[in-house]
């Protein structure tokens, strides 16, 4: 019968698995992957820009059950993300770390893994924003163009760059645990579950996901926020990028030392083997694994 949860170890060679079937994945199909997964995060980060702009009264007498509101409808986007298998660059911050410390794949596949997913992501939220969005009129009425301005301006303007990087470290340390967590979960409801409230608690506290980041500060430009693309791409994107590999790292890294520290080069199988004859089961395949 199989576990309703993976152990940490087993947890851990399935990131590193899903690695290695990214990295021999064509290139275009990763891009492909990743502006689907841009377009799906912007699903959930329109939807928390709606519940924030058409809830001003709740926001001027409790700002933080609005905080509340706003983050427990954005993890859909991350959810239909997972579940499709599409591409999302925050969390390959964490898969192929792992897999290049063991040596399974290359240090130049992350960097191209990351090169064509930052890219796609930023192609798929871009295409949100302008064409879903700011054309379609859905939210072109007030109070939501005032919210999105004032978003865009306090996301990307107002904080400064350190603070911006500081964020992006919470942040990140949330949506790895979130895609952790997943990974662990045998059926889809758990998965579902397990990614929202990490995602959740992200959002609700202020912290900045870099994809995320790319549909609202350039839905707010677009809707007339004083702000500039060259000021937000200055300040807010570098920043949250930096910082949300840091704290992906802080995911990555310890499970490497605490459940792969016995690597020693010899492969996924070998290891696999000698855990099968540990504990009489079959570890489950990376086909199973949350795909985020």
């Amino acid at each position: 019968m199989q576990p309703a949860t993976l152990s940490q170890s087993q947890i851990a060679r399935e990131m590193v698995k899903y690695a290695v079937s990214k990295h021999k994945e064509r290139y275009e199909s990763t891009f492909m992957k990743a502006v689907l997964g841009g377009v799906m995060l912007s699903f959930g980060g329109l939807l928390s820009e709606i519940v924030n702009g058409g809830s001003a009264g709740i926001g001027q007498s409790n700002p933080g059950l609005l905080k509340v509101l706003s983050g427990i409808v954005f993890p859909v986007g991350l959810v239909m993300i997972s579940l499709q298998g599409q591409e999302l660059l925050t969390s390959d911050m964490l898969y192929f770390p792992m897999a290049c410390l063991i040596g399974e794949v290359p240090w130049w596949g992350l960097a191209v893994n990351w090169f064509l997913v930052f890219f796609g992501n930023l192609a798929g939220s871009l295409f949100f924003a302008a064409i879903l969005v700011h054309y379609t009129g859905i939210v072109s009425t007030q109070p939501y163009i005032t919210a999105i301005q004032s978003f865009a301006i306090h996301k990307a303007k107002d904080p400064h760059w350190h603070q911006i990087f500081l964020r992006g470290i919470g942040c990140n340390w949330l949506v790895c645990v979130a895609v952790w967590q997943a990974a662990g979960a045998a059926d889809t409801l758990s998965k579902i579950v397990s990614i929202w409230i990490p995602i959740w608690v992200f959002v609700a506290c202020g912290f900045d996901h870099v994809v995320a980041n790319m549909f609202s500060i350039p839905l707010g430009i677009m809707f007339g926020a004083d702000l500039t693309a060259a000021q937000y791409i200055r300040k807010s994107l570098f920043a949250a990028l930096f910082g949300n590999i840091v704290g992906a790292l802080l995911v990555a890294l310890p499970a490497v030392y605490f459940y792969l520290i016995d690597w020693n080069g010899r492969g996924l199988r070998a290891l696999e083997q000698g855990e099968h004859r540990r504990n009489g089961v079959d570890s489950r395949s990376s086909s199973d694994m949350v795909k985020s």
